[in-house]
């Protein structure tokens, strides 16, 4: 693995703000940028070889102008520029496991709030090994106060990789974390549960000292960061996506499942990646 930013353009509106997302990223981590743009030009022989320049000319331009662009904003950081042929799903997954993180659009919903995710980014998504990050396209992203990062976490299921990666990233933007476990109420508390609604808080205490316990080892490592931490009933997608509307950035784990065709995204992470306006980071996990 290199130490690097990778981002995938292609020169839509949307990649566009995922590679000025990711310049920030890696000044922040002050690793090198890495701009990748895949040619998925046929290049059959009947095809005639002025189309094929001229498209690949103007792939070349847009690489160049971005690159030029980030450039200037941030002057003392190093960017690559690259053009690759193949398959962008199959590129663009090989390219994210040899990153510290990758970057990648996608198209807003225009008035309602959320993401038009396509095969290629949730391709990478489902099956890269190490994080990656969905940036909404700027122009669509609705005006917000946010206030910091929200995690999803499961108290359950081991999840170093995502509590390293959250707290790292807020150490570095030195934004207050907000970590939330959201667990349904057991059906087996049924009619008690309505009687006395106690039952429902008590579990609900005892879900957040767990998750007080999970977070200690990592609020001692990191002292200087801001963390809240919250067990709230109810669905985990829904809960995440609510608390998403004023957020600087959402982080949810993937667990690697065996699954007979293509990637796995568990339901949570694929609602969160669909409708929250924030920027969304994936975290496989084992």
């Amino acid at each position: 693995m290199t130490a690097q930013v990778t981002v995938g353009f292609d020169g839509s509106e949307a990649s566009i703000a995922a590679a000025r997302w990711a310049a920030r990223e890696a000044v922040l981590r002050e690793v090198p940028l890495r701009l990748i743009h895949v040619d998925e030009w046929p290049s059959a022989p009947e095809l005639p070889s002025t189309y094929a320049r001229t498209h690949a000319d103007r792939a070349e331009s847009l690489v160049r102008d971005l690159a030029e662009e980030v450039r200037k904003e941030h002057p003392d950081l190093e960017v690559f520029t690259e053009r690759a042929h193949g398959r962008a799903a199959d590129v663009l997954a090989a390219a994210a496991n040899e990153a510290d993180l990758t970057v990648l659009g996608s198209r807003g919903l225009g008035s309602v709030l959320g993401f038009v995710v396509g095969s290629v980014s949730l391709h990478v998504v489902g099956s890269a090994r190490q994080p990656v990050a969905l940036v909404r396209t700027e122009s669509q992203q609705v005006t917000r106060s946010p206030t910091g990062i929200v995690v999803g976490v499961d108290i359950y299921h081991a999840c170093e990789p995502l509590l390293g990666f959250a707290f790292t990233e807020a150490a570095r933007t030195g934004l207050p974390l907000s970590f939330l476990h959201c667990w349904p109420l057991p059906a087996t508390y049924g009619y008690a549960a309505l009687v006395d609604p106690g039952l429902g808080e008590e579990l609900g205490e005892r879900l957040e000292g767990g998750l007080e316990d999970l977070l200690e080892p990592w609020r001692k490592r990191y002292a200087g960061v801001d963390v809240t931490a919250e067990a709230v009933m109810g669905s985990a997608a829904y809960q995440l996506v609510e608390a998403s509307r004023n957020a600087d950035l959402v982080i949810v784990g993937r667990r690697t499942r065996k699954v007979p065709v293509g990637p796995h995204l568990g339901h949570v992470a694929h609602a969160v990646i669909h409708h929250s306006p924030a920027p969304v980071t994936v975290v496989p996990l084992a």
